[in-house]
C-alpha cells in the first residue's frame, strides 16, 4: 500500500508538472492574445492627438544608426525627406558605425544636398546603442524618431506617430511594419505571420494599458525628455528603451497607422542567428526589469510576465513537458501516445528540411518547424547571456534584397 501511494503521489507530481508547462505556454501564446483581444473591444486609443495645423506639431529628430548599409541607404534618406511633415520641424541624424562600404560617401552626398540631413561619421565600431546614445544627445528636437536603415516609411509615417504626443500620457508610440519580399522556398511567410500577430498583441497592449512591451525597433517615436542612455552591450535596445519610459509614469503604444515596410528574412540560418542574439538581449532586459515579474497584478509587471519573460522560457517548458511525458508513459502507456506527438512535432525541422529537398513546401510543417526553431535560438541565446555579453556589436541580418 505504501509502495502504490508513493506511485501515486510520483505520478500526480509528473502530470501536473506536465500540465503546468503546457498550460504556460498555451496561456502566453493563446489565451493571453485572445483575453487582450476581448479586453480591447470597443476601445479607442483616447489620445488627445494634434492636428495637421502645421504651425502646432512640435520638430521631430530622426535617429539612424548605420553600418554598411549601402544597399538602403539612399532609398531611406529619400523617404524620410518625402516626410509629409513641416520641413523646418524635421531633421535626420545618421550615424555611420565605422562603415566600410559605400554608406560614407552617401551619407556625404546627401548631407551636401539637404541642411536637414546630418552625419556623424564614427572611425572605431562600438555597436548601435553607443551610436543612437550620441545621436539622441545632438538633437534638436523635443521628439526622437528612432528608425533602422532598411525599413522604409510612408510619407504620413512621422505625423501618425507624432499626433498622439498632444497627450501629455503618452511617452512613446511604435511604427505598424509591414513584411514584404516574402518567397515560398524560406521562412518569410512564418516570419511575416509572427510579425503582424506581434503587431496586434502590442497594439491592444498599448489600448488596453498603454503598457506595449516594446515596439519593433525598425521604427517609432518617444520623448527626447524621457530617453535613458542604453547600456553599451545592451543587444534588444528598443525594448530596453520602452520599459524605461514606462518606469517614468508614461503610456506606451501601438499605432496601426504609423505604416513602414521591411525586407523580411528568408533564410533560416540568418534569421536564427538573430533570434539567438535577440534571446540574449531579452535575458539582459530580464535582468534589468525583473522586479516588474514580482508585480503581476500592475499592468507593466502583467504583460511583461505574460508576453514576454513566459515566451523566453518556453523551451524549459518544452523540455519539462517531454520528461515528464516520458516519466508518465512509464506509468500508463497511453501516454506514450502523447509523448510520440510531442517528440514528431519537435522533429518538424528535420521533416520541413527533408519535404525542401523534395520540393514540397507545406505551410503547416514549416510553421511548426519556425515554432520550434525559434525556440532553440532562445535557448542558445540564454546560454549566450549565461557566458556573458561583452559587446553591444552586431551585424544586420541579410535581407531578401
Amino acid at each position: 500500500m505504501t509502495i502504490f501511494t508513493r506511485q501515486n503521489r510520483m505520478f500526480f507530481f509528473l502530470l501536473s508538472v506536465f500540465l503546468l508547462s503546457a498550460g504556460l505556454i498555451c496561456y502566453s501564446y493563446v489565451l493571453f492574445p485572445l483575453y487582450l483581444a476581448i479586453r480591447s473591444r470597443d476601445k479607442s486609443s483616447g489620445t488627445v492627438q494634434f492636428t495637421r495645423d502645421a504651425a502646432a506639431l512640435p520638430g521631430i529628430s530622426f535617429i539612424i544608426a548605420a553600418y554598411n548599409e549601402e544597399r538602403v541607404i539612399a532609398e531611406k534618406l529619400e523617404a524620410l525627406l518625402a516626410s509629409d511633415y513641416p520641413e523646418d520641424r524635421l531633421e535626420i541624424l545618421v550615424g555611420s558605425d565605422a562603415s566600410f562600404d559605400r554608406t560614407n560617401s552617401l551619407l556625404r552626398e546627401f548631407a551636401n544636398r539637404s541642411p536637414r540631413i546630418r552625419i556623424f561619421l564614427f572611425p572605431e565600431r562600438r555597436g548601435k546603442p553607443s551610436v543612437v546614445n550620441d545621436l539622441v544627445r545632438e538633437a534638436r528636437f523635443p521628439l526622437l524618431i528612432l528608425t533602422d536603415a532598411n525599413v522604409m516609411p510612408e510619407p504620413e509615417t512621422a505625423f501618425r506617430l507624432v499626433r498622439h504626443f498632444r497627450d501629455e500620457r503618452i511617452g512613446l508610440v511604435g511604427a505598424n511594419i509591414l513584411n514584404v519580399g516574402m518567397r515560398r522556398d524560406g521562412i518569410s511567410f512564418q516570419e511575416k505571420a509572427y510579425i503582424e500577430r506581434e503587431n496586434l498583441i502590442k497594439y491592444h497592449e498599448g489600448l488596453v494599458w498603454g503598457t506595449m512591451m516594446g515596439p519593433f525597433g525598425g521604427c517609432y517615436a518617444l520623448r527626447r525628455s524621457l530617453y535613458q542612455d542604453v547600456p553599451a552591450t545592451n543587444l534588444v535596445d528598443d525594448f530596453y528603451i520602452a520599459m524605461r519610459v514606462m518606469e517614468q509614469g508614461y503610456r506606451s503604444i501601438n499605432e496601426l497607422d504609423a505604416i513602414c515596410y521591411e525586407d523580411v528574412s528568408n533564410d533560416m540560418y540568418q534569421e536564427y542567428r538573430r533570434k539567438a542574439r535577440i534571446s540574449a538581449g531579452n535575458f539582459q532586459n530580464l535582468s534589468f526589469f525583473k522586479r516588474w515579474i514580482l508585480q503581476p497584478l500592475n499592468p507593466i509587471g502583467f504583460c511583461f510576465l505574460s508576453h514576454k519573460v513566459l515566451r523566453w522560457f518556453t523551451p524549459l517548458f518544452i523540455l519539462l513537458s517531454l520528461f515528464t511525458l516520458a516519466c508518465l508513459a512509464f506509468y500508463q502507456r497511453e501516454w506514450a501516445v502523447l509523448l510520440t506527438v510531442e517528440v514528431i512535432l519537435l522533429l518538424s525541422p528535420a521533416w520541413e528540411w527533408s519535404l525542401r529537398k523534395l520540393g514540397l513546401h507545406l505551410k503547416s510543417v514549416r510553421f511548426v518547424a519556425y515554432f520550434v526553431f525559434m525556440n532553440i535560438a532562445l535557448a542558445q541565446g540564454y546560454f549566450r547571456y549565461l557566458g556573458g555579453v561583452r559587446s553591444g556589436i552586431w551585424s544586420p541580418t541579410q535581407r531578401n534584397r
